[in-house]
């Protein structure tokens, strides 16, 4: 797990900072589950909300966010998304392993930092895909801490339901 930051550190320093912390929980959330839990559905409402997806869907949320709409990389088709296909087609991962998926996720997480490293607070995304704007690394940093840690939480209650893990347990 990563250290928590100096409560005084430069505002670059907190916001990679945490999105770090929160990175690391997920793989620490993974931790001791079987292949057949990681991919095991526990919410009928919400089939695709396994461990195996969350872990997928937040390295293709890290990708969306920093390779193609902060740097503006175009998709040549490495993304999981088709114009006709599934809205949520990163989450269909039950025939890749949880190790593949935490390793392509770390792998991911730092391509985010090196781009993270490249470019201002203040610099906005070379490609925009929303009617209201460009967002800056700034508000991608805050909204990658946001997306990731509601996604911990997500974790914590599947792996409670999976096996009675609860907080930092695992």
């Amino acid at each position: 797990m990563t250290s928590r930051l100096p409560l005084t550190a430069d505002e670059r320093t907190q916001l990679t900072g945490w999105l770090d912390l929160q990175r690391s929980f997920v793989r620490m959330k993974c931790e001791g589950l079987s292949e057949t839990d990681a991919h095991r559905k526990v919410l009928p409402t919400s089939p695709l909300m396994t461990v195996a997806g969350l872990v997928s869907h937040l390295r293709w949320v890290e990708y969306s966010w920093f390779t193609q709409n902060l740097l503006g990389t175009p998709d040549h088709g490495e993304t999981p998304w088709t114009e006709d296909g599934h809205p949520d087609a990163e989450m269909f991962v039950d025939d890749v392993p949880l190790a593949q998926l935490l390793d392509d996720y770390d792998a991911e997480c730092a391509r985010s930092n090196e781009i993270i490293a490249t470019v201002s607070l203040d610099d906005v995304e070379k490609a925009v895909f929303r009617d209201t704007g460009a967002a800056s690394t700034r508000y991608i940093l805050c909204h990658m801490i946001e997306e990731t840690a509601r996604h911990l939480g997500h974790l914590d209650i599947i792996r409670e339901l999976l096996d009675g893990q609860t907080s930092y347990d695992s």
